[in-house]
């Protein structure tokens, strides 16, 4: 099964309760995002957004340049019914991260649990080459990865854990890490998952 039918299978199959990376409110992403104090116009990418609920507080702020994107169709039209006329705030990319193909430049990236998935060197290297293509001058880009003390696997997947400093090593010298912290995810089934994040700003050359 590739990748694509994986997803859209689990998504057609199980709802938000049933799956374990639900979260009720996205507390940390949008502390982060707030911090930064960003003009309405800023231009932010949720990758592997998915039926996160992220979309749905950042529409709720008034940013106007706001895209979401997943491989999975099946997470984007749930997430489109749950914002009903907000969804037309949105632009919806259907694709697999390592295919994306943009024009665009992103103030503030978001990717929480997408880059763990990838455990093939040359997937992570081309994951960073459009991560420094794609991200503005002095942008945003924030990262959560499942930690060193997380789980092994995701929805059958194997994952790779990440510490601070190996997130650091994957996205530097492009990338200078400002804020990091690990966080206890509670899953839907109340247990625990640990995450990393770290928040990088694209260094200017």
């Amino acid at each position: 099964m590739n990748p694509k039918e994986h997803w859209e299978n689990i998504y057609i199959s199980k709802q938000p309760h049933e799956v374990s990376w639900t979260q009720q409110f996205p507390t940390s992403s949008l502390r982060f995002l707030e911090s930064l104090c960003l003009p309405l116009s800023a231009k932010i990418i949720d990758v592997g957004g998915g039926d996160s609920q992220l979309a749905d507080q950042i529409i709720e702020r008034g940013f106007e340049n706001v895209s979401v994107l997943d491989i999975s169709a099946s997470a984007l039209e749930r997430t489109k019914a749950r914002l009903r006329k907000n969804s037309d705030n949105v632009k919806w990319i259907e694709s697999n991260i390592l295919e994306f193909e943009t024009d665009e430049k992103y103030d503030f990236w978001h990717d929480r649990a997408v880059f763990h998935f990838l455990t093939k060197p040359e997937d992570t290297q081309k994951y960073k080459a459009l991560a420094v293509d794609k991200v503005k001058a002095n942008g945003w880009f924030l990262i959560g990865t499942f930690s060193e003390s997380g789980p092994m696997k995701c929805s059958g997947l194997e994952i790779k854990q990440y510490s601070e400093q190996q997130l650091i090593d994957a996205f530097s010298p492009d990338f200078q890490m400002v804020k990091s912290f690990q966080e206890e995810h509670k899953t839907p089934f109340d247990t625990i998952q640990h995450f990393q994040f770290c928040l990088f700003q694209r260094i200017e050359k």
